[in-house]
């Protein structure tokens, strides 16, 4: 997978894929992130790359001609599956889209910032439009980021054992269950006998029941129209 994001403020970008996962990734060649400054598009002698919106109204907007010069030339070396837009009105990230997601092979994320995008990009480029949630950043690098590892992680090779990303919250709708490790006793808080019991069958049936029972008390709205509100 390759994913190019562009950006007008990359250092934002620099932490997050060069460590742990997503640079264990690109080492072993399963996946790229390229980042690119969209200033190196910018028009005039100003360099512009956002400018005041028709109608007036506080805030810049980012320009047209900047991204659009940035996507053209990204598209001019290889095709795309996605052409991502990460803006607080997009559609809600979530377990789902990310699966979507890390079958695609080229993606490209453009970081929304300011006041937005000219219109006219979301009109002619943009494939999807994604929010992380609820609320506003400063602009979507963060956000960008978070897609990214969240894609990346699925890719198989990505993680040490495949079977993690399986068992994560959220991948067949319910959060995971509680999780132990050494030492069995400490200071009186003792990890549950049946983790202990070697019992593989049980252990399984433990692990579903404490996932219900976890989703129940923190996320009851992911058990609509699963059958699982009412201690079934």
């Amino acid at each position: 997978m390759r994913i190019d994001i562009i950006t007008v403020v990359p250092g934002l970008l620099e932490g997050p894929f060069s460590h742990s996962i997503l640079k264990r990734a690109e080492d072993k060649g399963l996946a790229m992130v390229k980042v690119h400054n969209l200033r190196e598009y910018a028009i005039g002698k100003h360099n512009q790359v956002d400018d005041y919106a028709f109608g007036g109204g506080a805030g810049m907007v980012m320009m047209v001609e900047p991204i659009a010069k940035c996507i053209d030339a990204l598209k001019s070396e290889r095709e795309y599956d996605e052409v991502i837009y990460m803006t607080p009105d997009g559609q809600p990230f979530d377990q789902k889209m990310a699966n979507s997601l890390s079958l695609k092979g080229n993606i490209i994320i453009l970081c929304g910032h300011y006041k937005g995008v000219d219109e006219r990009i979301r009109q002619r480029y943009i494939t999807k439009e994604i929010s992380i949630g609820d609320f506003v950043l400063s602009g979507g690098e963060l956000a960008a980021a978070v897609v990214a590892d969240a894609v990346i992680r699925l890719i198989p090779g990505v993680l040490n054992d495949e079977t993690s990303a399986l068992t994560d919250s959220f991948q067949d709708g319910l959060l995971a269950p509680p999780v132990y490790t050494r030492p069995a006793d400490y200071d009186g808080m003792k990890v549950p006998d049946i983790l202990l019991s070697g019992h593989n069958g049980k252990i399984e049936t433990w692990r579903f029941e404490e996932s219900v029972r976890r989703t129940k008390e923190r996320r009851p709205d992911l058990l609509k129209g699963k059958g699982l509100m009412n201690g079934d």
